[in-house]
């Protein structure tokens, strides 16, 4: 168990930079995982971290972390492969992995059980900010699970086909359906003229 001892160190010391002199949370989680994993503990160390992240991300504004095109749906959270360049052919889709951040958990309809649910609109506008096409809900995401995962991503395909040559800027914007908050990201992007 001791080799795996300096992330739960990095992860207590990272917890309380710029933290007053009590210990927070996250210090105070990362400091009895690492009692739990000295003890052979494993699994109760690691669901002690994912409680207390779920915990702290409940205090975090909701936020877009990462928005990457990507060449294919990917395989999994963090599992994708980015794409070059943002410039694509006529016809070809425009596909986008996105993580939301700082997601608002209710109790479900199961019993024990979490979720969250958020929704996607999305408009696309030319350089000047203008825009020409707009949809609501084009996503609509629903997580429910015994545990406020963190590791939550969505695929978002925009079909460009009918879109002429030139430069675009692609805005998703995100609904957290359960606190009522928005996050936007925006994608530039290129159509090659054939």
């Amino acid at each position: 168990m001791r080799r795996h001892l300096p992330f739960l160190a990095a992860l207590a010391t990272a917890a309380s930079i710029g933290a007053s002199a009590e210990a927070g949370p996250l210090s105070e989680a990362a400091a009895r995982a690492e009692s739990q994993a000295n003890t052979g503990d494993t699994a109760a160390a690691w669901e002690t971290l994912q409680q207390a992240v779920g915990d702290f991300s409940q205090t975090l504004p909701f936020a877009i972390g990462k928005a990457v095109f990507v060449t294919a749906a990917p395989a999994g959270y963090a599992m994708y492969e980015p794409k070059q360049d943002a410039t694509f052919k006529a016809g070809e889709k425009l596909v986008s992995y996105v993580e939301p951040l700082g997601l608002t958990w209710k109790k479900a309809s199961d019993e024990g059980k979490v979720e969250t649910r958020f929704t996607v609109d999305l408009d696309i506008l030319n350089p000047d900010g203008d825009v020409l096409a707009s949809r609501k809900a084009f996503g609509d995401f629903t997580f429910t699970g015994y545990m406020r995962n963190q590791e939550i991503y969505a695929t978002l395909t925009v079909d460009i086909s009918s879109a002429p040559a030139g430069d675009y800027v692609l805005r998703y914007r995100f609904n957290d359906i359960n606190s009522g908050e928005t996050a936007t990201v925006d994608q530039k992007f290129q159509i090659a003229a054939q």
